[in-house]
């Protein structure tokens, strides 16, 4: 069907989110879907705007977003992961276009990060190009 694919990709945790994108690439071509768009943003937290930039364009269908939360000494982690979900949340069900989840963590290490690159990503770049094709 070709769908039109954004991606927003979080730079924090880099050798991490660096793979995630390429993997989230290939799949899209493997599914058959067109990224039109690739945002990178500092961290999760920048993730919702980046979202939103992308919904309201016309020519994006759906928006993948990856990302990577590592467990730190206090709660940071917990708090920007829900509230970045939830706010991705919003914008998908007020705009009508599909926002997949591609963020792992909180309370993860690094190593378990490395361990979910190929999942997250695949998972993530799935999602959107099924409820693209679902919601059309």
């Amino acid at each position: 069907m070709n769908e039109k694919l954004g991606l927003v990709i979080s730079e924090y945790n880099a050798e991490i989110t660096h793979l995630m994108e390429k993997i989230a690439q290939e799949h899209a071509v493997f599914l058959g879907a067109d990224v039109k768009r690739v945002i990178r943003v500092p961290g999760v937290f920048d993730v919702p705007l980046a979202v939103k930039k992308l919904v309201d364009s016309p020519d994006i269908d759906g928006v993948v977003t990856l990302g990577s939360v590592v467990e730190e000494d206090t709660a940071h982690d917990e708090i920007i992961a829900q509230n970045a979900a939830r706010k991705i949340m919003d914008i998908s069900v007020a705009t009508g276009k599909p926002v997949s989840l591609g963020v792992s963590g909180p309370r993860m290490t690094r190593a378990d990060g490395l361990k979910r690159i190929e999942s997250y990503a695949k998972s993530a770049t799935e999602a959107a190009v099924k409820m693209v094709q679902r919601l059309k």
